[in-house]
Protein backbone atom coordinates (compact mmCIF):
# COMPACT_ATOMS: atom_id res chain seq x y z
CA UNK A 1 0.00 0.00 0.00
CA UNK A 2 0.95 3.60 -0.42
CA UNK A 3 1.71 5.03 3.52
CA UNK A 4 2.52 7.93 4.61
CA UNK A 5 4.14 8.72 7.65
CA UNK A 6 4.18 11.98 9.40
CA UNK A 7 6.97 12.78 11.57
CA UNK A 8 10.39 11.25 11.78
CA UNK A 9 11.06 11.23 15.05
CA UNK A 10 11.76 7.78 17.28
CA UNK A 11 8.55 6.34 16.31
CA UNK A 12 7.59 7.82 12.86
CA UNK A 13 11.07 6.78 11.63
CA UNK A 14 11.02 3.11 13.12
CA UNK A 15 6.97 2.76 11.89
CA UNK A 16 8.30 3.80 8.29
CA UNK A 17 11.16 1.80 7.77
CA UNK A 18 9.15 -1.38 9.22
CA UNK A 19 6.38 -0.92 6.83
CA UNK A 20 9.00 0.06 3.80
CA UNK A 21 10.64 -3.22 4.70
CA UNK A 22 7.09 -4.83 4.87
CA UNK A 23 7.09 -4.08 0.97
CA UNK A 24 5.22 -0.96 1.10
CA UNK A 25 5.47 2.17 -0.86
CA UNK A 26 6.30 4.67 2.30
CA UNK A 27 6.98 8.43 2.53
CA UNK A 28 8.36 9.55 5.32
CA UNK A 29 7.47 13.60 6.13
CA UNK A 30 9.04 15.93 8.78
CA UNK A 31 9.16 19.64 8.49
CA UNK A 32 12.84 19.90 9.59
CA UNK A 33 14.45 20.04 6.43
CA UNK A 34 18.17 19.27 8.03
CA UNK A 35 16.77 16.08 9.49
CA UNK A 36 15.46 14.99 6.00
CA UNK A 37 18.76 15.55 4.41
CA UNK A 38 20.54 13.45 6.80
CA UNK A 39 17.83 10.62 6.32
CA UNK A 40 18.40 10.75 2.75
CA UNK A 41 21.89 10.06 2.97
CA UNK A 42 20.92 6.46 4.79
CA UNK A 43 21.73 7.63 7.93
CA UNK A 44 19.76 8.37 11.06
CA UNK A 45 19.55 11.37 13.43
CA UNK A 46 18.89 9.12 16.24
CA UNK A 47 20.86 5.85 17.80
CA UNK A 48 18.04 2.68 17.63
CA UNK A 49 19.67 -0.70 17.12
CA UNK A 50 19.31 -2.17 14.00
CA UNK A 51 17.57 0.61 12.10
CA UNK A 52 19.99 2.62 9.93
CA UNK A 53 20.24 -0.73 7.95
CA UNK A 54 17.29 -0.97 7.19
CA UNK A 55 17.08 2.28 6.60
CA UNK A 56 19.69 2.18 4.04
CA UNK A 57 18.14 -1.34 2.32
CA UNK A 58 14.82 0.57 1.88
CA UNK A 59 16.20 3.65 0.24
CA UNK A 60 18.28 1.82 -2.06
CA UNK A 61 15.44 -0.30 -3.50
CA UNK A 62 12.96 2.92 -3.56
CA UNK A 63 10.62 1.71 -1.07
CA UNK A 64 11.31 4.53 1.05
CA UNK A 65 11.78 8.35 0.21
CA UNK A 66 11.75 11.19 2.52
CA UNK A 67 9.75 14.57 1.92
CA UNK A 68 9.89 17.95 3.80
CA UNK A 69 6.45 18.86 1.28
CA UNK A 70 2.94 18.04 2.67
CA UNK A 71 1.46 17.97 -1.01
CA UNK A 72 4.09 16.05 -2.01
CA UNK A 73 3.75 13.32 0.48
CA UNK A 74 -0.30 13.10 1.29
CA UNK A 75 -1.33 13.65 -2.21
CA UNK A 76 -1.65 10.01 -3.32
CA UNK A 77 -1.41 8.08 0.29
CA UNK A 78 -3.74 5.29 1.27
CA UNK A 79 -3.30 5.69 4.23
CA UNK A 80 -1.18 8.22 6.50
CA UNK A 81 0.26 7.72 10.25
CA UNK A 82 0.41 10.83 12.14
CA UNK A 83 3.78 10.06 14.33
CA UNK A 84 4.69 14.04 15.63
CA UNK A 85 5.50 14.74 18.74
CA UNK A 86 3.37 15.67 22.05
CA UNK A 87 5.91 17.23 24.34
CA UNK A 88 4.46 18.45 27.55
CA UNK A 89 3.22 21.43 28.95
CA UNK A 90 4.35 23.32 32.07
CA UNK A 91 0.81 21.32 34.10
CA UNK A 92 1.71 18.29 32.65
CA UNK A 93 -0.65 18.55 30.09
CA UNK A 94 -0.20 17.88 26.46
CA UNK A 95 0.56 20.16 23.63
CA UNK A 96 -1.35 18.77 20.80
CA UNK A 97 -0.21 21.73 18.19
CA UNK A 98 2.07 19.57 16.05
CA UNK A 99 -1.07 16.54 16.20
CA UNK A 100 -3.33 19.43 14.51
CA UNK A 101 -0.90 21.46 12.14
CA UNK A 102 -0.34 17.70 11.11
CA UNK A 103 -4.26 17.53 10.74
CA UNK A 104 -4.84 20.57 8.82
CA UNK A 105 -1.65 19.66 6.48
CA UNK A 106 -3.46 16.02 5.72
CA UNK A 107 -6.53 17.96 5.10
CA UNK A 108 -5.51 20.63 2.88
CA UNK A 109 -3.24 18.51 0.59
CA UNK A 110 -5.49 14.47 0.14
CA UNK A 111 -6.54 14.13 -3.30
CA UNK A 112 -8.26 10.41 -2.68
CA UNK A 113 -9.96 9.00 -0.13
CA UNK A 114 -7.57 8.17 3.02
CA UNK A 115 -7.45 6.50 6.70
CA UNK A 116 -5.60 8.31 9.05
CA UNK A 117 -3.95 6.35 11.55
CA UNK A 118 -3.20 8.48 14.90
CA UNK A 119 0.00 6.58 16.40
CA UNK A 120 0.99 9.87 18.36
CA UNK A 121 0.79 9.23 22.44
CA UNK A 122 -2.63 11.44 22.70
CA UNK A 123 -5.55 12.33 25.38
CA UNK A 124 -8.63 10.16 25.28
CA UNK A 125 -11.01 12.17 22.91
CA UNK A 126 -8.27 13.64 20.76
CA UNK A 127 -8.98 11.65 17.94
CA UNK A 128 -12.40 13.34 18.03
CA UNK A 129 -11.38 16.77 17.35
CA UNK A 130 -9.12 15.21 14.70
CA UNK A 131 -12.41 13.84 13.07
CA UNK A 132 -13.85 17.18 13.33
CA UNK A 133 -10.77 19.00 11.71
CA UNK A 134 -10.97 16.73 8.56
CA UNK A 135 -14.73 17.47 8.71
CA UNK A 136 -14.40 21.23 8.06
CA UNK A 137 -11.24 21.51 5.82
CA UNK A 138 -11.41 17.99 3.84
CA UNK A 139 -12.36 18.48 0.27
CA UNK A 140 -16.30 17.38 0.20
CA UNK A 141 -16.02 14.66 -1.78
CA UNK A 142 -13.32 12.73 -0.10
CA UNK A 143 -13.77 10.57 3.06
CA UNK A 144 -11.47 10.34 5.75
CA UNK A 145 -11.48 7.66 8.51
CA UNK A 146 -9.37 8.31 11.95
CA UNK A 147 -8.53 5.36 13.98
CA UNK A 148 -6.48 5.24 17.05
CA UNK A 149 -3.25 3.00 16.51
CA UNK A 150 -1.45 3.81 19.66
CA UNK A 151 2.96 2.87 19.70
CA UNK A 152 4.58 0.56 21.58
CA UNK A 153 7.68 1.06 20.74
CA UNK A 154 10.41 1.42 23.34
CA UNK A 155 13.46 3.02 22.70
CA UNK A 156 16.70 0.75 22.26
CA UNK A 157 14.40 -2.20 21.33
CA UNK A 158 12.01 -0.42 18.86
CA UNK A 159 12.65 -2.97 15.70
CA UNK A 160 11.92 -5.42 17.58
CA UNK A 161 9.18 -4.38 18.87
CA UNK A 162 7.45 -3.52 15.82
CA UNK A 163 7.73 -7.17 14.73
CA UNK A 164 7.20 -9.19 18.15
CA UNK A 165 5.34 -6.65 20.09
CA UNK A 166 2.95 -7.81 22.20
CA UNK A 167 -0.62 -6.51 21.02
CA UNK A 168 -1.74 -4.09 17.74
CA UNK A 169 -4.03 -1.95 18.87
CA UNK A 170 -6.72 -0.87 16.54
CA UNK A 171 -9.68 1.82 18.06
CA UNK A 172 -11.81 2.66 15.15
CA UNK A 173 -15.67 3.68 14.56
CA UNK A 174 -15.48 2.31 10.84
CA UNK A 175 -15.41 -1.40 10.91
CA UNK A 176 -13.76 -1.47 7.22
CA UNK A 177 -11.35 0.88 8.30
CA UNK A 178 -10.24 -1.30 11.25
CA UNK A 179 -10.41 -4.18 9.50
CA UNK A 180 -8.33 -2.22 6.63
CA UNK A 181 -5.39 -1.39 9.63
CA UNK A 182 -5.72 -5.40 10.85
CA UNK A 183 -4.46 -6.39 7.25
CA UNK A 184 -1.54 -4.21 7.53
CA UNK A 185 -0.50 -5.73 10.68
CA UNK A 186 -1.65 -9.64 10.13
CA UNK A 187 2.02 -10.54 8.44
CA UNK A 188 2.97 -9.78 11.71
CA UNK A 189 1.52 -12.54 13.71
CA UNK A 190 0.93 -10.60 16.77
CA UNK A 191 -2.16 -10.27 19.03
CA UNK A 192 -4.91 -7.60 17.79
CA UNK A 193 -7.35 -5.66 19.80
CA UNK A 194 -9.50 -3.82 17.91
CA UNK A 195 -12.01 -1.63 19.83
CA UNK A 196 -13.53 1.69 19.73
CA UNK A 197 -11.34 5.08 19.62
CA UNK A 198 -11.49 6.68 23.55
CA UNK A 199 -10.53 3.01 24.52
CA UNK A 200 -7.60 2.57 22.34
CA UNK A 201 -6.74 6.39 23.38
CA UNK A 202 -6.87 5.61 26.63
CA UNK A 203 -5.07 1.90 26.41
CA UNK A 204 -1.59 3.42 26.04
CA UNK A 205 -1.62 5.69 28.83
CA UNK A 206 -3.03 2.91 31.04
CA UNK A 207 -0.40 0.41 29.91
CA UNK A 208 2.40 3.42 30.72
CA UNK A 209 0.64 4.27 33.65
CA UNK A 210 0.87 0.80 35.13
CA UNK A 211 4.27 -0.10 34.56
CA UNK A 212 5.42 2.96 36.11
CA UNK A 213 3.46 2.30 39.06
CA UNK A 214 5.70 -1.39 38.94
CA UNK A 215 8.72 1.11 38.88
CA UNK A 216 7.77 3.07 41.97
CA UNK A 217 6.33 0.54 44.11
CA UNK A 218 9.54 -1.87 43.67
CA UNK A 219 11.63 1.23 44.35
CA UNK A 220 9.56 1.86 47.82
CA UNK A 221 9.95 -1.77 49.01
CA UNK A 222 13.75 -1.86 48.19
CA UNK A 223 14.28 1.77 50.62
CA UNK A 224 12.24 -0.02 52.97
CA UNK A 225 14.20 -3.42 52.37
CA UNK A 226 17.20 -1.31 53.38
CA UNK A 227 15.45 -0.03 56.49
CA UNK A 228 14.57 -3.81 57.99
CA UNK A 229 17.70 -5.88 56.68
CA UNK A 230 16.12 -7.21 53.63
CA UNK A 231 17.49 -8.43 50.32
CA UNK A 232 15.18 -6.95 47.12
CA UNK A 233 16.62 -8.95 44.95
CA UNK A 234 15.14 -12.27 47.13
CA UNK A 235 11.94 -9.81 47.67
CA UNK A 236 11.72 -9.52 43.90
CA UNK A 237 12.31 -12.78 42.91
CA UNK A 238 9.97 -14.29 45.31
CA UNK A 239 7.15 -11.62 44.23
CA UNK A 240 7.71 -12.11 40.41
CA UNK A 241 7.04 -16.22 40.74
CA UNK A 242 3.62 -14.88 41.35
CA UNK A 243 1.76 -15.40 38.14
CA UNK A 244 -0.61 -12.42 38.91
CA UNK A 245 2.41 -10.30 39.54
CA UNK A 246 5.51 -11.78 37.03
CA UNK A 247 8.87 -10.55 37.27
CA UNK A 248 8.79 -7.49 34.61
CA UNK A 249 9.73 -3.90 35.91
CA UNK A 250 10.65 -5.45 39.86
CA UNK A 251 14.06 -4.37 39.16
CA UNK A 252 14.49 -1.64 42.22
CA UNK A 253 16.78 1.47 41.00
CA UNK A 254 16.85 5.30 40.89
CA UNK A 255 13.67 6.01 39.08
CA UNK A 256 12.12 5.76 35.66
CA UNK A 257 12.71 8.11 32.98
CA UNK A 258 12.49 9.45 29.09
CA UNK A 259 10.24 10.76 26.45
CA UNK A 260 7.25 8.32 28.01
CA UNK A 261 6.25 7.28 31.73
CA UNK A 262 7.14 10.72 32.84
CA UNK A 263 4.85 12.63 29.94
CA UNK A 264 2.45 9.76 30.38
CA UNK A 265 1.52 9.33 33.57
CA UNK A 266 1.60 13.75 34.28
CA UNK A 267 -1.21 14.01 31.47
CA UNK A 268 -2.91 10.72 32.51
CA UNK A 269 -2.83 12.82 36.33
CA UNK A 270 -4.26 16.32 34.26
CA UNK A 271 -6.90 14.34 32.11
CA UNK A 272 -8.26 12.62 35.22
CA UNK A 273 -8.47 16.51 36.90
CA UNK A 274 -10.20 17.47 33.95
CA UNK A 275 -13.13 15.13 34.79
CA UNK A 276 -12.77 15.67 38.12
CA UNK A 277 -11.21 12.70 38.99
CA UNK A 278 -8.49 12.64 41.63
CA UNK A 279 -5.64 9.77 40.53
CA UNK A 280 -3.82 9.76 44.03
CA UNK A 281 -2.45 6.60 43.46
CA UNK A 282 -0.62 7.73 40.15
CA UNK A 283 0.10 10.99 41.89
CA UNK A 284 2.05 9.25 44.73
CA UNK A 285 4.03 6.77 41.39
CA UNK A 286 5.19 10.34 40.30
CA UNK A 287 6.42 11.60 43.49
CA UNK A 288 8.26 8.41 44.25
CA UNK A 289 10.06 8.07 41.24
CA UNK A 290 10.91 12.23 41.95
CA UNK A 291 12.11 11.69 44.93
CA UNK A 292 13.82 8.57 44.02
CA UNK A 293 15.93 10.31 41.23
CA UNK A 294 17.96 12.07 43.88
CA UNK A 295 18.68 8.81 46.21
CA UNK A 296 22.18 8.61 44.80
CA UNK A 297 23.44 12.01 46.08
CA UNK A 298 21.43 11.25 49.51
CA UNK A 299 23.18 8.13 50.00
CA UNK A 300 26.78 9.48 49.07
CA UNK A 301 26.10 12.60 51.57
CA UNK A 302 24.84 10.07 54.14
CA UNK A 303 28.38 8.18 53.41
CA UNK A 304 31.09 10.81 52.82
CA UNK A 305 29.85 13.56 54.23
CA UNK A 306 30.11 17.04 52.35
CA UNK A 307 30.33 16.74 48.45
CA UNK A 308 32.30 20.02 48.13
CA UNK A 309 35.35 19.76 45.56
CA UNK A 310 35.18 16.11 45.51
CA UNK A 311 35.37 14.60 42.05
CA UNK A 312 32.35 12.47 41.01
CA UNK A 313 32.40 9.51 38.14
CA UNK A 314 29.43 9.55 36.62
CA UNK A 315 28.78 6.40 34.86
CA UNK A 316 25.83 6.66 31.84
CA UNK A 317 23.72 9.60 30.79
CA UNK A 318 20.58 8.01 28.53
CA UNK A 319 17.99 7.42 30.35
CA UNK A 320 18.17 3.71 29.64
CA UNK A 321 20.74 1.56 27.90
CA UNK A 322 21.44 1.38 24.04
CA UNK A 323 19.86 4.91 23.06
CA UNK A 324 21.14 8.29 22.78
CA UNK A 325 17.82 9.71 24.33
CA UNK A 326 18.73 11.90 27.80
CA UNK A 327 15.14 13.22 27.66
CA UNK A 328 13.71 13.39 31.96
CA UNK A 329 16.96 10.91 32.18
CA UNK A 330 17.71 10.96 35.96
CA UNK A 331 21.20 11.65 35.31
CA UNK A 332 20.50 14.92 34.78
CA UNK A 333 18.97 15.41 37.81
CA UNK A 334 22.27 14.08 39.22
CA UNK A 335 24.09 16.18 37.78
CA UNK A 336 22.95 19.21 38.52
CA UNK A 337 22.37 18.37 42.60
CA UNK A 338 26.16 17.21 42.33
CA UNK A 339 27.28 20.86 41.21
CA UNK A 340 25.06 22.29 43.52
CA UNK A 341 26.96 20.38 46.39
CA UNK A 342 30.40 21.50 44.57
CA UNK A 343 31.35 18.68 42.75
CA UNK A 344 33.22 17.88 39.63
CA UNK A 345 31.48 15.88 37.29
CA UNK A 346 33.41 13.58 34.49
CA UNK A 347 30.38 11.70 32.97
CA UNK A 348 30.65 8.90 31.00
CA UNK A 349 27.99 7.58 27.95
CA UNK A 350 29.37 5.71 24.54
CA UNK A 351 26.67 7.50 22.72
CA UNK A 352 24.56 9.86 24.30
CA UNK A 353 27.57 12.89 25.43
CA UNK A 354 26.16 15.00 22.00
CA UNK A 355 22.80 15.55 23.19
CA UNK A 356 23.60 15.87 27.09
CA UNK A 357 25.85 18.46 25.87
CA UNK A 358 23.13 20.18 24.38
CA UNK A 359 21.65 20.42 27.32
CA UNK A 360 24.20 20.64 29.94
CA UNK A 361 26.99 22.43 28.43
CA UNK A 362 30.70 23.02 29.84
CA UNK A 363 29.77 22.52 33.18
CA UNK A 364 30.60 19.24 33.44
CA UNK A 365 33.50 16.73 31.63
CA UNK A 366 32.59 14.26 29.26
CA UNK A 367 34.06 11.05 28.22
CA UNK A 368 33.74 7.83 26.18
CA UNK A 369 36.37 6.07 28.26
CA UNK A 370 35.03 4.78 31.29
CA UNK A 371 38.22 4.74 33.12
CA UNK A 372 38.89 8.42 31.72
CA UNK A 373 35.70 8.79 33.81
CA UNK A 374 37.19 7.23 37.03
CA UNK A 375 40.89 8.32 36.76
CA UNK A 376 40.93 9.97 40.27
CA UNK A 377 37.50 9.88 41.08
CA UNK A 378 36.12 10.71 44.97
CA UNK A 379 33.55 8.07 44.23
CA UNK A 380 31.55 6.84 40.79
CA UNK A 381 27.65 6.72 40.46
CA UNK A 382 26.24 4.17 38.04
CA UNK A 383 23.55 5.90 36.71
CA UNK A 384 22.68 3.63 33.10
CA UNK A 385 23.24 -0.17 33.17
CA UNK A 386 24.53 0.36 30.08
CA UNK A 387 27.07 -3.39 29.26
CA UNK A 388 30.49 -1.64 29.14
CA UNK A 389 29.68 -0.74 32.47
CA UNK A 390 27.96 -3.88 33.44
CA UNK A 391 31.11 -5.40 32.06
CA UNK A 392 33.93 -3.46 33.09
CA UNK A 393 36.66 -5.41 35.56
CA UNK A 394 36.48 -4.18 39.52
CA UNK A 395 39.97 -3.89 39.46
CA UNK A 396 39.35 -0.73 37.15
CA UNK A 397 37.72 0.56 39.94
CA UNK A 398 40.41 -0.43 42.33
CA UNK A 399 43.22 0.99 39.80
CA UNK A 400 41.83 4.12 38.81
CA UNK A 401 39.65 5.61 41.37
CA UNK A 402 41.62 7.64 44.38
CA UNK A 403 39.47 5.52 46.69
CA UNK A 404 36.80 2.76 45.22
CA UNK A 405 33.62 3.57 46.62
CA UNK A 406 30.48 2.91 43.93
CA UNK A 407 27.01 4.10 44.18
CA UNK A 408 25.34 1.79 42.09
CA UNK A 409 21.61 3.23 41.05
CA UNK A 410 20.98 0.42 38.92
CA UNK A 411 21.73 -2.61 40.49
CA UNK A 412 24.55 -4.02 38.22
CA UNK A 413 26.72 -5.69 40.25
CA UNK A 414 26.59 -8.94 42.14
CA UNK A 415 26.90 -8.50 45.68
CA UNK A 416 29.03 -12.04 46.08
CA UNK A 417 30.90 -11.01 43.11
CA UNK A 418 31.93 -7.47 44.22
CA UNK A 419 32.31 -8.69 47.79
CA UNK A 420 35.61 -10.16 47.02
CA UNK A 421 37.45 -7.13 46.22
CA UNK A 422 38.23 -3.80 48.79
CA UNK A 423 35.59 -1.82 47.07
CA UNK A 424 32.75 0.19 49.23
CA UNK A 425 29.30 -0.60 46.99
CA UNK A 426 26.27 0.85 48.34
CA UNK A 427 23.57 -0.16 45.92
CA UNK A 428 19.48 0.29 45.88
CA UNK A 429 17.66 -2.20 48.48
CA UNK A 430 20.53 -4.72 49.17
CA UNK A 431 22.93 -4.31 52.11
CA UNK A 432 26.13 -2.36 51.74
CA UNK A 433 29.91 -3.53 51.37
CA UNK A 434 31.57 -0.53 52.65
CA UNK A 435 35.32 -0.55 53.15
CA UNK A 436 34.86 3.47 54.42
CA UNK A 437 35.16 3.38 58.31
CA UNK A 438 33.16 7.11 58.58
CA UNK A 439 32.29 10.42 56.40
CA UNK A 440 35.18 12.65 58.66
CA UNK A 441 37.93 9.67 57.03
CA UNK A 442 37.08 11.08 53.78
Amino acid sequence: MRITVAGAGNVGLVTAVCFAEAGHQVTCLDTQKERIEILEKGHSPFFEPGLEPLLEKNLANGQLRFSTSPKQAYRDAEIIFIAVGTPEKKDGAVDLSYIYIASYHIAENIENDVIVCTKSTVPVGTNEIIKQIFQNRKPHHLKVDVVSNPEFLREGSAIMDFYLGDRIVIGADNPEAASIIEQLYLPLKIPIVVTDIRSAEMIKYASNAFLATKISFINEIANLCEKVGANIEEVSYGMGLDKRIGPNHLHPGIGYGGSCFPKDTKALVQLAGNVQHPFELLESVIKVNQHQHSLLVRKAKEMLGSLQGKKAALLGLAFKPETDDIREAVSLTIIKELLEEGSLVTAYDPIAIPNAHKLIGNSIEYTTNIREALKGADFAFIATEWDQIKHLPFDAYMTYMKEPIIFDGRNCYSLKDIQRYPITYVSIGRPTISTVKSAQRL
